[in-house]
């Protein structure tokens, strides 16, 4: 498969870390552990979205776009390595920014992400929980074209069919790492939240016709829509591939249950996975999206679904910055 037919930037810091989780391995008595490091990417301090924000940001510059405008939460780690891929690319950038955590640490709109937003120079909109963030969106592209600008809008967690090509890349890359390393590796575990990640994954790993699961851990709160976003992106990435999208049943697989409350609020199953990985191996994840995914890769591992004899990644899809907007979740951790 060509991906070079696709226009893209080079953002990131590739092929990212492939490595073991040895002493996390042994404190669980198996499956063999491995970590993905897609928090070095490079961009901004990281995360997965650099690896989509190579193929949009080059569709946009090719559509001659001249700003940038996403959208996310407070703390969105999408928005704040757009912002950045923004800035590397001499893009202005717009950011559309939504009070969806009820989360009420003094220095939640201050510190993390979007302390690093503002200095990466992109203009910040809050807007309240409730905003449609498609409509904002479309508002300030409105505003753009009215003073004889070019917008570019980026969905929320650049997951669509051009952004699910940077995981069909990093598919690619995980199996030649494998390769190398002389492992097979059985199941891809991750934070799954707006789907593209996911479903690039998935497509990456049919279109070369690997075997490897790709296990979602749901941190929305709402494993079923989680699991139809991954599809409707899947389906659109293996049209956009010129694949015959995957029908087994069983491939767009979403686990529940590790969310807690609602999305972004802090878990006491999330606050130990991050402090056991840090005490463990030295790594650091962050409240949202990684830590609730290794909560869920743990307790996975406790119930049983994998056999010892299993190679299992764990995908690190960044976010470390977030970290700072929730001291209070780890006060005597």
């Amino acid at each position: 498969m060509q991906l070079a037919r696709f226009a893209r930037e080079r953002f990131a810091h590739l092929p990212t870390p492939l490595e073991p989780l040895t002493r996390l391995s042994e404190a669980l008595g198996g499956p063999r552990l491995f970590i993905k490091r897609d928090d070095s990417t490079g961009l901004a301090l990281g995360g997965n979205k650099t690896r989509k924000l190579e193929f949009l940001i080059a569709e946009a510059k090719d559509q001659g776009a001249d700003t940038i405008i996403s959208a996310g939460g407070v703390q969105s780690n999408h928005v704040r390595q757009t912002a950045a891929a923004a800035a590397r690319s001499g893009l202005a950038c717009d950011l559309v920014l939504t009070r969806i955590v009820p989360w009420n640490d003094a220095d939640y709109e201050k510190t993390g992400n979007v302390q690093l937003d503002e200095l990466l120079g992109a203009r910040i909109h809050i807007h309240p929980a409730a905003t449609d963030r498609d409509a904002a969106m479309i508002s300030l592209a409105d505003q753009v074209h009215r003073r004889g600008g070019r917008p570019y809008i980026i969905p929320v967690g650049g997951s669509n069919a051009t952004g699910a090509l940077g995981y069909v890349n990093c598919a690619m890359e995980l199996e030649r790492q494998a390769n190398d390393m002389g492992v097979v590796i059985d199941s891809v575990v991750h934070a799954a939240s707006s789907g593209g990640t996911q479903a690039g994954l998935i497509a990456g790993f049919h279109a070369i016709g690997s075997r490897t699961r790709v296990i979602g851990i749901d941190v929305d709160a709402n494993p079923s829509e989680t699991a139809a976003t991954v599809w409707r992106v899947l389906t659109a990435t293996c049209k956009k591939l010129g694949l015959t999208r995957p029908e087994t049943d069983g491939v767009v697989v979403v686990e529940g249950g590790y969310a807690g409350d609602s999305y972004g609020l802090p878990t006491a199953a999330m606050v130990e996975a991050v402090t056991r990985l840090a005490r463990t191996e030295g790594l650091v994840l962050d409240p949202v999206y990684t830590g609730k995914a290794m909560a869920g890769l743990i307790d996975l591992i406790a119930q049983g679904r994998f056999s010892g004899s299993d190679t299992v990644v764990f995908l690190h899809t960044g976010g470390t910055p977030a970290l700072f907007a929730y001291g209070s979740a780890f006060a005597g951790s």
